[in-house]
């Protein structure tokens, strides 16, 4: 017998506000500002700060850090413009740091 077990979600390590999906992963092997990070196609919940020019391992990149919207908690930063080619398919997309997020089973 199957048991129904529902979307796993990420939600903010502070107030457990929910901000992804665990289908929403495209990569866990990222780095972020303190530590891991994972890439993520889409979020919720969340604030984004004004762009910015970043200096990342993978070059120049176009960046907006992205906060809770409940508790304001800084999660990780949004790709706003890659200028290298080979890193055109970050933009639009979303780091989460690992050590800001928790995974819960709904």
């Amino acid at each position: 017998m199957a048991e129904l077990i529902g979307p796993r979600l990420y939600s903010c390590c502070n107030c457990r506000n929910h901000v992804s999906l665990h289908d929403d992963i495209i990569s866990k092997a990222f780095q972020g500002r303190n530590g891991r990070a994972f890439l993520f196609s889409h979020a919720m919940n969340i604030a984004i700060g004004p762009k910015e020019d970043r200096h990342l391992m993978t070059g120049l990149h176009t960046v907006a850090d992205i906060f809770c919207a409940d508790c304001n908690e800084v999660l990780g930063w949004k790709y706003e413009r890659a200028y290298e080619a080979t890193q055109k398919y970050k933009e639009g997309k979303f780091i989460l740091e690992k050590s800001k997020i928790v995974k819960e089973n709904w």
